[in-house]
């Protein structure tokens, strides 16, 4: 019996949501055109609406999909003024198609990693990796995209399109990179999932402080990529940092919607299943004895996670990891959650003394306030604390997050 229309609507948007990644790469190693990909998948998954409403599903949707994508895509190139040009093109694809049909079973070649690859390229800015990274492999929409970046949909869409054309007019191989050439990309590679990840971790405007579905997106390409490049111990350690930190997000907010700092949080409500998972990873990379900084930072939410309570968690070994992870990747940030860990050894005038320092490389940075406004209280410099809880609500987009500083402030 035929499945009815909105079971069929269901069932196409199962199947785009979970197999787009997989669909869209190989298209687009198969097209060499992001915008060809994407419109020709669409083709399918509109025509599939019709077509498996008549006929069921078939028996592979994945394989079908992609066979009447190209076919959407050959006849599209056929229509266009570039017609003869594309003439090659278009009988490379129709072999692809004859290939495909001689098969009982065709299979789908697994091209996400050399997707994810293209859209982290260096050449385009680091925003716009991420943007369409999410577009390509993850399938969020553009407005989407637009809103965790607080965006312009319009904007977005514009990014997005320069991006592809990019692409395209600086020749940018739709490939993994040679061995040698791996750790620069795969470093851009994984900056850009963590990124995602903590554009959903952060704190954001409106009514939902997280924005759990991009940190789920960032740990769903973390798992891809320890799937399709295993014994890679950064790739791990990202992982796991994701995985720890994700744990905890039922405690990060308290029912009225105010931000409960960590070591505040009910440790009862961290997720095990995930501290677990996270921890076995961490393991796995440890093991490999190629420390790196995600691995120290994985390292790093490890401890806090595995402290019975705040007052035992071992912050001189904190400090130590801190300490390496600035000598391998020294920036503002680390040098700024060093001097949290200073502090918490009980060298509150020497943190201090670090913490203004970076002053003018974080003026703009929310966290830096905060932190600083913490340490000024603990060291009764009341006035310095004040100024700087005004500017870290300043700088707060969500109302959870002021809410908490504001009592904080409040406090002084």
């Amino acid at each position: 019996m035929n499945q009815t229309a909105p079971d069929i609507a269901s069932a196409v948007s199962a199947i785009i949501r979970d197999d787009r990644g997989r669909l869209m790469a190989a298209l687009i190693r198969s097209l060499g055109n992001f915008d060809l990909a994407e419109d020709a998948l669409q083709d399918a998954a509109e025509r599939a609406l019709t077509h498996w409403a008549r006929s069921g599903l078939p028996e592979r949707p994945d394989a079908w999909l992609l066979q009447v994508a190209r076919r959407s895509a050959i006849d599209r190139l056929r229509k266009t003024k570039r017609h003869k040009a594309a003439e090659p093109e278009v009988a490379r694809l129709m072999e692809e198609d004859e290939a495909d049909r001689a098969e009982e079973t065709p299979e789908i070649p697994d091209e996400r990693l050399r997707l994810i690859f293209t859209c982290c390229h260096p050449a385009l800015e680091e925003k716009t990796r991420v943007a369409l990274t999410l577009r390509t492999v993850g399938g969020l929409t553009t407005k989407e995209i637009a809103h965790a970046f607080l965006d312009k949909e319009a904007a977005m869409g514009q990014r997005l399109s320069r991006a592809k054309t990019k692409i395209a007019a600086a020749g940018i191989p739709f490939k993994v990179p040679e061995r040698r050439d791996w750790d620069d990309r795969l470093n851009a590679v994984l900056s850009v999932i963590y990124l995602i990840f903590n554009e959903g971790w952060t704190a954001g405007p409106g009514e939902e402080p997280l924005r759990i579905g991009l940190c789920q997106e960032a740990i769903w390409l973390g798992r891809l990529l320890t799937s399709l490049a295993p014994n890679e111990p950064e790739i791990e350690g990202l992982l796991a940092l994701m995985l720890l930190g994700h744990a905890r997000h039922e405690a990060r907010f308290d029912a009225s919607g105010a931000m409960v700092p960590l070591d505040h949080q009910n440790r009862a409500d961290w997720d095990q299943a995930l501290i677990d998972d996270g921890l076995a990873v961490l393991d796995r990379a440890v093991a490999r004895r190629l420390p790196g900084p995600f691995q120290i930072q994985a390292a790093i939410s490890a401890l806090h996670i595995q402290s019975e309570r705040a007052e035992t968690t071992d912050w001189p070994q904190i400090l130590l990891l801190y300490n390496r992870l600035f000598a391998l990747s020294p920036s503002p940030i680390v040098a700024l959650n060093r001097a949290v860990a200073l502090a918490e050894t009980g060298a509150l005038t020497c943190a201090l003394r670090e913490l203004k320092a970076l002053e003018s490389m974080l003026a703009e940075y929310q966290p830096y306030h905060a932190t600083l406004a913490d340490l000024a209280r603990r060291d009764d410099d009341t006035e310095t604390a004040r100024h700087a809880y005004l500017s870290a609500i300043r700088l707060s987009q969500n109302p959870g997050e002021i809410a908490w500083l504001e009592e904080r402030l409040a406090t002084l």
